[in-house]
């Protein structure tokens, strides 16, 4: 998880297994009802423990959200640095990225989700202290991935590091909210066809096309 903690020391007191149970319920809860609606009773009645414990455990609600975010993003951001390790060129690297979010957002459509109600939550001082937590790492990740390949002469020299790594990381949150939400979904085959979803290479391939020569590859 995340450097700045939102949860008591007694949240990591108890085993992995029972704060693993209470982050993934509460995942649901707050992915398919939102920050306002979602019931913190209605999660720990499903986690097995009482209200009174999940709030010795964090302090307010807006601190078990901010712990349910950094844990379902931090899943997300392993996958990611797992492939930035893996010996292969920038685009081998980012057809390697598009792919796992095909697989990854069909399996964890939750997470997908909460990302997603994270980004249209209306509670604007949350939506600050979480992009400036959650958004770093991928961030500081992209530029360098795109720096690295500027001098290795894999991508133009001319290119923006910073505004690419942006545009990159809009591509591909764009892309994991198409297999995770509905809207998304919908909006995806508006324009690329009802069997859009049948047909991953296709995509990929069009992806990769796109991204070499926006940059040059």
């Amino acid at each position: 998880m995340a450097d700045t903690k939102h949860f008591n020391e007694s949240f990591e007191r108890i085993s992995e297994e029972k704060r693993n149970r209470i982050l993934s319920i509460a995942i649901s809860e707050f992915a398919n009802r939102g920050f306002t609606s979602a019931n913190t009773n209605t999660i720990a009645q499903k986690a097995g423990i009482s209200v009174g414990s999940l709030y010795k455990y964090f302090e307010t609600k807006e601190d078990f959200f901010l712990t349910v975010v950094d844990y379902g993003i931090t899943q997300l951001e392993k996958t990611l640095e797992t492939v930035l390790s893996m010996d292969l060129d920038f685009f081998g690297k980012v057809e390697k990225i598009v792919r796992i979010i095909q697989s990854h957002s069909r399996m964890n459509q939750d997470i997908i989700r909460l990302y997603n109600e994270m980004t249209t939550e209306s509670n604007y001082e949350l939506i600050t202290r979480l992009s400036g937590e959650l958004e770093s790492l991928s961030a500081k990740c992209y530029i360098e991935m795109i720096s690295s390949a500027k001098k290795e002469g894999t991508i133009a020299s001319d290119v923006d590091s910073n505004l690419s790594a942006f545009l990159l990381d809009n591509l591909f949150m764009t892309l994991q909210f198409s297999y995770a939400t509905v809207y998304y979904k919908e909006r995806m085959k508006i324009y690329l066809g009802d069997d859009v979803f049948e047909d991953d290479e296709a995509v990929v391939n069009s992806v990769m096309k796109f991204i070499r020569r926006a940059l040059g590859g």
